[in-house]
């Protein structure tokens, strides 16, 4: 079995291509401690991907239900230096509000794959605070960000690259993609969190949301994998009811800093969980 890397430092951290809501980077050190050695590592809310770019498997099986992350994914890992120049090419001087609109709008009427993969990542790093959300009628409609001069991330692409070459990248919900695991596999998931207040909630990240029966579901399928002897780690908010849905898991709390707000001046400390199903 592969060891789960858990001698990499903090200096060399891998970032990872798209900015997520979410994300996971500043505590990649807290999740790889709680994550055993195995041989498959399942992200079935693959996110940014950033925790399968830093831990260290024998295979990963990547899967999510948003339709476009997946695909930019896939064609990161299938297009090589074609779709990165691709992508590159959207990314010119400046961040124009105008320009940005266009290429939005380009989006949601596109339905080629690898054009509306590779504006993904244009939106993804020329929008406000690097959202992925849709309206009712599935239309892309984060609003503009004001960035100066968004960096092309290439090496963070070329590391998701290199490491998708031991990758299987699938769109499906995320009680499919668990039900494939086996023993001496370990699962991660990242879900919607639950909402730390009556107004915090954020479910629009699909069409269909992300409400209290999918956090029940997510808690059944972690207490049945474990029952056949696969490891699952979920994080979420540190919460009463965030505990009662794991009950019986081992829970790591600890603090993190926000990384998603409306007032840049307000991303204070929340409160954050690791529920470990060991087994």
């Amino acid at each position: 079995m592969t060891s789960n890397g858990a001698t990499r430092t903090k200096t060399d951290r891998i970032r990872p291509p798209l900015k997520w809501a979410g994300g996971k980077f500043a505590i990649v050190e807290r999740i790889r401690a709680a994550l055993p050695p195995g041989r498959t590592l399942y992200e079935p809310f693959v996110g940014s991907a950033v925790v399968s770019l830093n831990v260290e498997f024998d295979q990963y099986r990547l899967s999510d239900v948003n339709a476009d992350l997946v695909q930019f994914y896939k064609c990161l890992q299938s297009g090589g230096d074609a779709f990165i120049e691709r992508c590159r090419a959207w990314f010119v001087d400046g961040n124009e509000p105008d320009r940005y609109y266009e290429l939005r709008e380009r989006f949601n009427q596109s339905s080629e794959a690898a054009e509306r993969a590779s504006l993904l990542l244009y939106l993804n790093r020329h929008g406000y605070n690097g959202l992925y959300r849709v309206n009712s009628k599935g239309r892309f409609n984060v609003p503009h960000g004001r960035y100066r001069k968004p960096l092309f991330p290439q090496p963070a692409m070329l590391a998701f690259r290199e490491r998708a070459k031991r990758a299987q990248i699938s769109c499906m919900p995320f009680d499919e993609a668990m039900d494939c695991a086996e023993r001496a596999d370990v699962v991660y998931c990242d879900p919607p969190y639950v909402p730390l207040s009556a107004t915090a909630d954020f479910v629009s990240y699909t069409e269909g949301g992300f409400g209290p029966a999918d956090q029940r579901r997510l808690a059944e399928k972690a207490r049945e994998l474990r029952s056949r002897g696969v490891v699952v780690v979920i994080s979420n908010h540190d919460t009463p009811e965030a505990r009662s849905l794991y009950e019986g898991a081992r829970i790591v709390g600890f603090e993190v800093r926000r990384s998603i707000s409306r007032n840049g001046n307000n991303r204070g400390m929340a409160p954050e969980l690791l529920a470990v199903f060991d087994v």
